[in-house]
């Protein structure tokens, strides 16, 4: 039976957490886990502890930010207006594939199947986008004969788009107008 972890392990597993996707952001999976270790202000017996193995790290990672966007994708359902709520997360949805898109750059490149350590967070990020379409589809906000499919190609079409710096922002407004109902 696990134990909970204790508040000064949780705050390191945080720490390692955050020092990881900067590092993996910035350097790929290249960055050695004493230097995740450096940059967390922990000690690398700290990160081996929590993680045996530079994969399982990056698996943790690409997992906290699932679990994070979806509980974004929840707060979003609460708000008042359901439309402004629907673009706002997809723009942060869009923003944050956007920022750390070496990361799965990386990992396609790696050859890491994150499939099966993944699998649970994808798919609560996927019922949150289902729920806010459903309710933007039902305020009139968003057209109705898109579906959740559709959505995520144009979230993946908006980010092939969105590589030049110059352009940012420009093609998902685009796509964005055509997501509202004529």
């Amino acid at each position: 039976m696990d134990r909970p972890l204790r508040a000064d392990a949780r705050r390191n597993r945080a720490r390692v957490l955050k020092a990881a996707q900067e590092a993996f952001a910035a350097e790929g999976l290249a960055v050695p886990l004493d230097e995740i270790a450096r940059r967390a202000g922990v000690g690398a017996g700290t990160v081996y502890r929590h993680f045996p193995t530079k994969e399982a790290l990056f698996e943790a990672v690409v997992t906290d930010r699932l679990e994070a966007l979806a509980q974004d994708g929840r707060a979003a359902l609460r708000e008042p207006d359901v439309g402004a709520a629907f673009f706002g997360f997809l723009t942060h949805l869009v923003a944050d594939a956007q920022t750390k898109k070496d990361l799965a750059d990386a990992l396609a490149g790696a050859g890491i199947d994150l499939c099966t350590s993944t699998q649970e967070a994808a798919a609560d990020l996927h019922a949150q986008l289902s729920a806010l379409l459903k309710q933007a589809q039902q305020a009139a906000a968003v057209r109705p004969d898109i579906d959740v499919s559709d959505l995520h190609a144009i979230v993946f079409g908006a980010l092939a788009a969105e590589t030049r710096a110059d352009r940012s922002g420009r093609i998902t407004a685009i796509i964005f107008d055509c997501l509202r109902p004529r």
